[in-house]
């Protein structure tokens, strides 16, 4: 797989914002980010379709792709953020142009419902992407993180190792793993299934969610395991919070089974998450797990 890293983000650079999954609801929010971004010294550009809605979505596909196309090719944007998830990033993903992604690589940051987007762009552009921070939820909250922020912009403005250790000494199962970074939300992820989603190269698995009972999470496992090249490439799991699981002792014993079962480590738990609090991860990097540490090559 031909890995293409975006440049790194720097004072100065425009930041687009997107909209390809969930309606704008929270305008304050939406005004607060800008704010944020620009007190940090960045120019902003909003996506044409940033107040439209359909349903419960960002207005019409149609619509969202041209701008998603618009935003990749447009020389005056240096970054895209997704504004928020929600739904309706999966009902873009056979209308990209991934040449044009390709050919104009450049920082896109999400999370949730962006997982869709994310993994489509490793596996058909080799673009890396990040799981992070986005618009409403994050910069637009009056209850956001400073860590998340910092940590947001040392990564994307930096080329460095990436050392993240879990908030707490979760399960460790033992062991070694190296491959580049795919995952994400697992509901998200799981809804790929019948696309050509799976990267073909060994892979080190981050995976979260929230609101989903501990049997769900055992179903949406099973249906990735069940993947052959799911099960070639996977070498080892990095788990974020399952927030509000119904039973954390199976959350637990369906993560060690599979670990034995797959003979990969899994380590946990980590800031990689719904919750304010949570990391910046490269889709597509080179890592590593080494004993408790979740190690990233972000040059």
């Amino acid at each position: 797989m031909n890995l293409i890293k975006p440049k790194n983000l720097k004072k100065g650079d425009t930041i687009g914002i997107i909209a390809t999954s969930g309606n704008l609801n929270n305008e304050a929010a939406l005004d607060c980010s800008i704010s944020f971004f620009k007190d940090k010294g960045f120019n902003v550009v909003l996506a044409d379709n940033i107040y439209d809605k359909k349903r419960y979505m960002a207005g019409d596909d149609v619509v969202k792709i041209f701008q998603l196309h618009k935003m990749f090719s447009d020389k005056n944007i240096d970054a895209i953020f997704c504004m928020r998830g929600g739904y309706g990033a999966i009902r873009l993903i056979n209308k990209i142009d991934y040449d044009l992604i390709r050919k104009n690589p450049k920082i896109f940051i999400g999370y949730s419902d962006i997982t869709a987007l994310s993994a489509m762009f490793l596996k058909k552009s080799g673009l890396i992407t990040y799981s992070g921070p986005m618009c409403l939820g994050d910069f637009g909250s009056d209850k956001g993180e400073i860590e998340t922020f910092d940590n947001c912009f040392d990564v994307l403005m930096n080329d460095n190792i990436l050392e993240y250790e879990p908030f707490q000494k979760g399960l460790n199962t033992g062991g070694h793993a190296k491959g580049i970074t795919f995952g994400g939300n697992l509901a998200t992820l799981v809804s790929l299934c019948g696309l050509d989603f799976i990267p073909d190269e060994d892979f080190i698995f981050f995976v979260e969610d929230l609101n989903e009972p501990a049997y769900k999470i055992d179903k949406m496992m099973t249906q990735l395991t069940n993947i052959s090249d799911f099960r070639k490439y996977i070498k080892g799991i990095v788990l974020g919070e399952f927030l509000d699981v119904d039973n954390e002792n199976w959350l637990k014993e369906i993560f060690e089974e599979i670990a034995s079962e797959l003979n990969i480590p899994v380590i946990g738990d980590f800031r990689i998450t719904h919750n304010k609090l949570k990391i910046t991860v490269p889709y597509g990097a080179k890592a590593e797990i080494k004993g408790y540490k979740f190690i990233i090559n972000n040059k």
